[in-house]
């Protein structure tokens, strides 16, 4: 039997290893998430030491050891310089990758989670060196939203946004009534009619635990927040390939409300907390400062 085996894979995340090595986390499509050896990558003049950082693309070929397998050969394919040259891009891009490492299997086939996660590390890549504004900041925010929503999708628990989680009846947001809102729990996993929510407490749907069979006798859902009709709206839009024009025009402060609603969602379901989530409470904090002045 061979004892190396190929692989294409990006670094999602590394931690020394004695006195030279580093212990390093990769995504591949082959082998999904996989933990290797970098033999002397701390040193300065080793050629593993640049293909081992953040978000490097490489191609690897791995020695199948006892315990740790290691990295014997790797070259790059892509390496994204242009996240590591804008901090609210790399905060994005970094709370993308503790999503991937939540949701990412071990010895199982990850090309789509593979190919998911890359295409969103290009879209922030592409977007204009603007954090520090406020138009800036909101694009880093959308993409961001946008990145978790589809992360979400894929691990079979986004949020169920474009019906009501207790009637199960379609929710059309109302542009007519400015006071119209809807209830959103991350606990019942999605939104909800909050007329519902008093007309009908001994019923309530669990959609991400089962879509298709209401639990009884279940206590009524604990609100998270609530959206009205612009934000449900832009909610129910993270679901599409792409965002849409309103969705980009959309000021920074809503971004904000939107991408602490789905970092609550997240890390109730995934059962794990965002510590990238810091760096883009300040990226937040930036944008909602420049709009009220």
């Amino acid at each position: 039997m061979t004892k190396t085996y190929n692989a294409t894979g990006i670094n999602l995340k590394s931690m020394p290893l004695g006195e030279a090595d580093r212990l390093v986390t990769i995504l591949t499509p082959e082998w999904g998430l996989i933990r290797v050896v970098a033999p002397g990558s701390r040193k300065q003049n080793s050629k593993l030491a640049g293909r081992m950082g953040l978000f490097v693309v490489n191609q690897l070929l791995i020695y199948k050891g006892r315990s740790l397998d290691k990295i014997t050969q790797a070259e790059t394919l892509e390496s994204y310089p242009g996240l590591a040259k804008d901090l609210g891009k790399l905060a994005a891009s970094q709370y993308l990758a503790e999503l991937v490492l939540c949701h990412a299997l071990s010895e199982q086939p990850q090309a789509e989670l593979y190919a998911l996660f890359n295409e969103h590390l290009r879209r922030l890549e592409q977007l204009p060196r603007l954090s520090s504004s406020p138009s800036g900041a909101s694009l880093i925010l959308a993409h961001l939203c946008h990145g978790i929503f589809h992360l979400l999708a894929l691990a079979g628990i986004a949020p169920q946004v474009q019906q009501c989680c207790i009637s199960q009846h379609q929710i059309q947001p109302d542009f007519t009534d400015p006071n119209w809102q809807v209830g959103f729990s991350v606990e019942a996993g999605g939104t909800y009619r909050l007329a519902v929510e008093m007309s009908q407490p001994q019923k309530v749907f669990h959609p991400v635990a089962n879509r298709s069979h209401g639990v009884t006798q279940s206590p009524l859902p604990r609100l998270t927040c609530k959206l009205n009709a612009v934000e449900l709206t832009i909610v129910q839009q993270l679901a599409a390939a792409e965002l849409s024009q309103t969705s980009l025009d959309a000021i920074a402060p809503l971004w904000v409300k939107v991408e602490r609603m789905l970092r609550d969602y997240a890390q109730y379901h995934f059962g794990r907390s965002i510590r990238s989530a810091t760096l883009v409470d300040a990226l937040a904090m930036s944008a909602e400062s420049s709009v009220i002045i």
